[in-house]
């Protein structure tokens, strides 16, 4: 665990920019002489008082609320000062100016009232509540989560995790395997009794119900995952297959520039939409081509296409029916499969059915028994059925309200408590050949499990999930 800094902090809590409020926190211990060298007065906990904050020489810098929230009872845990005025970036920065200016004035006993007051880092003050117990691991990655949520389903989820809901699905994980391990732990001490009391224990059945549930929690938190980090969904195909029209239709609005001139779209173009909650990072590409006719800024373009397509997690591979039928045009799209990476989540859609030629009526035919799309994406038919494909290819399925936030993290852990629980099985099946390294991969596991909520964390991981929090936060 990072070690718990002891220096007070302070930073403007809100965003840059321009404002009707905005926010500068402090949070240390012992803040008291320093809040009324600050503002004149003491403050009522927990109470706004409005009053001017004043300058080294008296005069307003603005006025505003002022809100004292002594610790432990704060979201720190510390003494928490908030003080709340007009949000022009001049004023705040004037405001922490001052806080930072009034903290090493001297006291009744000549030493600075508040010594070491710095700005805070990002992340820092949310750190604290986590160092301070006022957060687990979880519940203090979904503050984070929470302000960069992108849909509203995400931004419930991610409320959800802060209110502790993943935290207390993954505690009775923990309390059922502390229970199991004090069982396997207790034979061990007693091995001339080992089989008899794991088997009237239920030792099997309690390692059964640990394992059903873990999967249980495992398959919530991968929806949880989606909704955070959503689908990196790449549009491929041939020039002119109607790759813009399809994006600007899912998305709604003209997003791409759209032409019957070969290799118009040069440079990729995303949008995020969102298909039941469901975040969807689109991107259309250039046309996928070669020949003597393609320039130099296409070509970049086309090797921009590839690099996505190679980070995409589906390819929505879009032919042109208009054109299905001529031979020179369907060996482009096989040289463009054969191309496309090993092991690329492919969704083939079929488009421009409204112009679909009568020579290619039978590829539409073929298409539509296999369970292909066949869209229009200029007439918006099939587009439902298109949304709900990729939906379908996330993985999801729709939970209700019961939903928690979760990250490729807190999935990588489960999966890890898993491989530790299923040799646990194994050692289990052996009876007492096997109980030391029962016990071992049932310690993993709860180690595994820890992770999620902090109780067993590298310094460098909480370093680096701090890190990507806002400044203030």
């Amino acid at each position: 665990m990072l070690a718990a800094s002891r220096d007070p902090i302070a930073a403007i809590a809100t965003a840059p920019g321009r404002g009707a409020v905005g926010i500068v926190r402090v949070s240390g211990q012992g803040l008291a002489a320093f809040v009324r060298a600050l503002l004149g007065r003491s403050l009522k906990a927990r109470e706004a008082t409005y009053l001017p904050f004043a300058d080294a020489a008296g005069q307003p810098i603005d006025h505003g609320l002022a809100l004292w929230f002594p610790g432990p009872h704060s979201y720190t845990g510390e003494d928490v000062l908030e003080l709340q005025g007009h949000g022009g970036p001049v004023v705040l920065q004037l405001l922490l100016a001052r806080c930072l200016q009034v903290a090493q004035s001297p006291g009744d006993d000549g030493q600075p009232l508040l010594r070491g007051l710095r700005p805070a880092r990002a992340g820092e003050f949310t750190e604290r509540a986590f160092l301070n117990d006022k957060l687990d691991l979880a519940q203090a990655e979904a503050v984070a989560d929470l302000i960069d949520a992108s849909t509203e389903a995400a931004a419930r989820s991610a409320s959800r995790s802060l209110a502790g809901v993943f935290s207390e699905r993954i505690h009775a994980l923990r309390d059922a395997l502390v229970n199991l391990r004090m069982l396997v732990e207790a034979t061990l001490d007693f091995p001339e009794e080992e089989i008899d009391f794991l088997q009237k224990a239920d030792a099997s059945g309690q390692l059964h119900r640990l394992r059903a549930g873990l999967d249980a929690v495992l398959a919530e938190a991968r929806q949880g995952a989606l909704l955070r980090d959503g689908l990196k969904v790449v549009i491929a195909g041939q020039p002119n297959a109607g790759k813009s029209s399809l994006l600007n239709a899912l998305a709604g609005a003209e997003l791409a520039i759209v032409t019957p001139i070969a290799g118009t779209t040069r440079d990729l173009v995303q949008q995020t939409i969102q298909i039941e909650g469901v975040p969807l990072h689109v991107i259309d590409t250039a046309g996928l081509r070669h020949g003597a006719d393609v320039d130099e800024v296409e070509q970049i373009g086309i090797q921009r296409a590839w690099g996505q397509i190679e980070q995409a997690d589906a390819v929505l591979f879009l032919h042109d029916l208009s054109r299905a039928d001529q031979a020179d045009y369907q060996a482009a799209d096989a040289a463009i499969a054969a191309d496309l990476p090993a092991g690329v989540t492919l969704l083939p859609v079929w488009n421009k059915r409204d112009q679909c030629s009568a020579g290619a009526m039978p590829l539409k035919a073929r298409a539509e028994a296999v369970g292909e799309l066949v869209i229009s994406a200029k007439q918006g038919e099939g587009l439902e059925a298109l949304r709900q494909r990729l939906l379908d290819l996330a993985g999801w399925q729709h939970a209700g309200d019961g939903l928690f936030m979760a990250r490729e993290r807190h999935l990588q852990a489960l999966r890890r408590v898993g491989e530790h629980l299923a040799l646990a099985h194994e050692h289990l099946a052996a009876q007492a050949e096997h109980l030391d390294l029962l016990a071992e991969e049932l310690r993993l596991a709860q180690v595994a499990l820890g992770e999620i909520t902090g109780e067993f964390s590298a310094d460098d991981l909480l370093g680096e999930i701090f890190s990507r929090f806002c400044i203030g936060k």
